[in-house]
């Protein structure tokens, strides 16, 4: 207890600031080291900001579209109002994750008509990236869904947001990493730390993702934007669930569509064969995996 001082009154006791370490789990990220390792001369990327919270590292970017350059990084330890396809919301634990956004310009070098493939080459990065440093499967569902297996189910740990943005395109990335079950937003959600991660170190994740993405961006890039040439197109279909599958494709204006997932085009599309013996392709909507009847 604070004594009284001498006029009988009890001072005030200052708030302890909260540490950043409070949460032993869950460190801060050290942006000078993730700086020092990624930035570098003549490499993608040329900015790295990490921000304590924020609303969503894509609006943030989205923002500055006019004085953005290419291969600028945002990543966030919190986002209180992070979105999805479709304007879904999104939240997690501070520090529980990895949330952040990039910003690249194919330019010329690359036909605007191929920039569809971004997400699906993100979805590629991250997939290849978490394998090494984090141990972990990462399957994905087209087109922009991350996935791990929790109990021998498969559940969404992530996604991913594309968004042009005057010459470019901003692309956002939001991963569970260390969430228990408890904090969980849905039962059918997931994190590499339920899915038996080797490591939660968000420092070498965000590394080996961001050098995969550089890796596999630089290459379709060089190719011209082509998925055959750059490898893209085979990388996406070996680790896509969706392939193989009877889903359910809702598109815009709520048209439906079910079928048996095939393939994935030269467009990014996935191709759908239908009952009537049909071969559909589909450039946008949400897809949804049905389970085989039994």
């Amino acid at each position: 207890m604070t004594p009284p001082d001498a006029s009988g009154s009890t001072p005030d006791i200052p708030e302890i600031p909260e540490n950043r370490w409070n949460d032993l789990d869950r460190p801060p990220l050290n942006a000078t080291a993730l700086r020092r390792a990624l930035v570098r001369e003549g490499g993608l990327w040329t900015s790295l900001d990490v921000v304590a919270t924020t609303g969503s590292t894509n609006s943030d970017l989205t923002a500055r579209a006019g004085s953005l350059q290419e291969g600028v990084v945002l990543v966030a330890e919190e986002q209180t109002q992070g979105r999805g396809r479709l304007d879904r919301r999104w939240s997690a634990p501070a520090r529980s994750g990895l949330f952040f956004s990039v910003y690249v310009e194919p330019g010329a070098e690359v036909p605007v008509e191929r920039w569809g493939w971004l997400p699906l080459l993100t979805g590629v990065a991250v997939a290849s990236g978490l394998s090494r440093a984090a141990g972990v499967d990462t399957a994905l569902k087209w087109p922009n869904d991350l996935l791990v297996t929790v109990g021998g189910e498969e559940r969404k740990a992530g996604g991913i947001l594309a968004e042009r943005v005057g010459e470019g395109v901003v692309i956002g990335v939001g991963l569970n990493v260390s969430l228990r079950a408890d904090e969980l937003p849905v039962p059918v959600a997931g994190s590499l730390a339920l899915a038996g991660a080797v490591s939660v170190d968000r420092d070498p994740l965000l590394r080996s993702v961001l050098r995969s993405f550089e890796q596999w961006y630089g290459d379709w890039r060089d190719a011209g934007g082509d998925p055959g040439t750059s490898r893209l197109q085979e990388a996406y279909a070996a680790g896509c669930s969706t392939l193989g599958r009877t889903v359910r494709a809702e598109l815009p204006g709520g048209h439906v569509l079910t079928g048996e997932a095939v393939a994935v085009d030269g467009d990014g599309r996935l191709v759908l064969a239908t009952a009537e013996g049909v071969q559909r392709p589909v450039g946008a909507g949400d897809v949804v995996h049905l389970r085989p009847q039994a």
